[in-house]
């Protein structure tokens, strides 16, 4: 039994607790129904008001490691703490508001042992409350001019219509596994996102050194979008203004650049502050505002601003 158990890979699953110790111990109470039994848990605490840790302890859950952060990381933060302790071959970076399904992990590893060109493998997204509703099925290209794209499938009913698998242009951050190469030749993900965008800037980057995203549809995850920052609010309206325009710095140039910023600031951000300002919401003005100065303050890595790679086979 040793001798087989060390054949297959080593799977760590990562997943980031921020005030939310209930949710967290719900993802984990999923974990027992996984039949894939090699892998280990890492919970990175994000500096949340109480330590999870004596709470997860009592849940028994299996192979679970917690690791608490005195402050909060964000996403990329968080998610490149538990990469720090993973020993895997594996790493499976997973929301804690979602919720397994029993073959998950055995899916997921098909791909990579298939293809070793094969860097990231996500599965469908469903949504928790609504179990027939798809939010990802893969994602579409990146529309250049206006810094835009969106998951296939996105709030369609699940009637089998995208359970072919195969190359897709980004994965989705609520779920996905990387494989060790990934990490040595694309890096970790940048924490100047802090949170959104920053798995599509992974993505890119992922995509840049050689590798393939996939989209796995025989593995399948529920998800419960958006509790840590809720549907919206005027962190999360900073953080999507600042962080797309970020992205597009970072990942397009030339004149689809040129295009954007015309886009950008003679449409998108205008239509946010007349519709800020006829709603009377101040603090939502203020987040643009601090969007726009954090990014004129800051200058992308020369490095980083390469075109994206647009060939994916699908």
């Amino acid at each position: 039994m040793a001798e087989g158990k060390r054949i297959r890979p080593l799977i760590s699953l990562i997943t980031v607790n921020y005030n939310q110790a209930v949710v967290t111990c719900d993802m984990l109470e999923s974990t027992r129904q996984l039949d894939y039994s090699d892998f280990e848990v890492i919970v990175v605490d994000n500096g949340s008001r109480e330590d999870p840790t004596s709470r997860i302890e009592q849940g028994n859950y299996p192979n679970v490691q917690v690791i608490v952060s005195p402050e909060n990381l964000g996403f990329s933060g968080g998610n490149n703490l538990g990469i720090q302790y993973a020993k895997g071959d594996y790493l499976f970076l997973l929301n804690n508001d979602t919720i397994v399904t029993p073959d998950l992990l055995d899916r997921l590893l098909e791909p990579f042992l298939l293809d070793a060109n094969i860097g990231v493998v996500c599965p469908k997204i469903r949504y928790y409350d609504q179990p027939t509703i798809l939010q990802y099925a893969g994602y579409h290209p990146l529309n250049e001019f206006t810094g835009r794209t969106w998951a296939i499938g996105l709030n369609e009913p699940d009637t089998g219509q995208y359970n072919k698998p195969g190359p897709t242009y980004f994965a989705h951050g609520a779920a996905m596994m990387v494989s060790r190469a990934v990490l040595e030749r694309a890096g970790l993900l940048d924490e100047s996102f802090f949170l959104y965008y920053e798995e599509l800037d992974w993505s890119a980057r992922i995509r840049r050194a050689g590798f393939t995203i996939y989209y796995q549809p025989t593995a399948l995850i529920y998800h419960r979008e958006s509790m840590s920052v809720g549907k919206m609010n005027p962190m999360k309206a900073y953080y999507h203004i600042r962080n797309r325009l970020w992205f597009m710095r970072r990942n397009v140039s030339g004149i689809s650049l040129l295009i954007f910023y015309l886009y950008y600031f003679l449409v998108a951000v205008p239509k946010a502050l007349v519709q800020y300002t006829v709603r009377w919401q101040p603090d939502y003005l203020k987040a643009v505002k601090d969007a726009i100065v954090w990014n004129l303050r800051h200058t992308p890595k020369q490095s980083s601003s390469m075109p994206l790679p647009v060939t994916v086979a699908i």
